[in-house]
């Protein structure tokens, strides 16, 4: 019979035992602590995910948040450049799809669009919007047809039209920078019907001009803009 381990040996090998049980608690709850970090960092993207950032660098941070709010109510997925009308996705951006899918619900039923893209452009109005604004156009409006249909470029067109103070008979920036929110979301509810004034609001509707406030912080730091603490704050309308 083997006889018991020294009292030295027995003490040691408690204290190794727990000092590597301690060790593993601390790794547990660090990995736990950062894993809550990064979900807190990432809500925006796992909640709403239609307010990611956009591809597109540069422009007015306004009419970016605008952006982003937008498709926050039109194209709330994981992949907004790509959504169709529905839900359905495109694996390609060469060009606007151009495929009319079934609308299933509201003033609409029983007819189809052709929205797609973060943005939920309908074809007819992207040919439109690409012979104006796109960075490839041509002389030849027709050629707007095959012009590239990127996460870019529907960036850039979009941010193109809402800047343009002709299309809307309005300065949306302006209007934006002002605080008058609602005016903004009210005068383009006939083009994005979601947006709390059109004929198909949905849950996003109505926090979306808290949200626009909330993105409008976020853009105004990514552009270096961040206004100074206790500066006032124009409040939304």
């Amino acid at each position: 019979m083997q006889s018991p381990l020294p009292s030295t040996w027995s003490t040691r090998l408690r204290a190794t035992f727990a000092r590597a049980l301690h060790s593993k608690m601390l790794w547990s709850v660090a990995g736990a602590a950062l894993m809550l970090l990064l979900l807190w960092i990432w809500r925006p993207l796992l909640l709403i995910p239609g307010t990611q950032p956009l591809t597109m660098a540069g422009g007015d941070p306004h009419l970016r948040a605008l952006m982003r709010t937008i498709s926050a109510s039109e194209s709330n997925v994981m992949r907004p450049y790509h959504v169709l009308h529905g839900g359905d996705s495109v694996g390609t951006l060469e060009r606007h799809p151009n495929r009319c899918e079934a609308i299933g619900q509201g003033p609409n039923r029983g007819n189809c669009s052709t929205a797609a893209g973060r943005y939920q452009v309908l074809f007819g109005t992207w040919i439109e919007l690409a012979s104006r604004y796109h960075p490839d156009r041509t002389d030849d409006a027709l050629d707007a047809v095959g012009l590239s249909f990127s996460a870019l470029d529907q960036d850039r067109v979009v941010h193109a039209w809402l800047a343009d103070r002709r299309a809307w008979r309005l300065d949306i920036a302006a209007q934006l920078r002002q605080g008058r929110v609602q005016p903004v979301l009210k005068r383009l509810s006939g083009t994005w019907t979601s947006l709390g004034h059109g004929i198909e609001t949905n849950t996003m509707s109505r926090k979306l001009p808290g949200l626009y406030q909330r993105l409008l912080k976020d853009e105004l730091t990514r552009s270096g803009d961040t206004p100074t603490a206790g500066s006032p704050q124009p409040a939304a309308r």
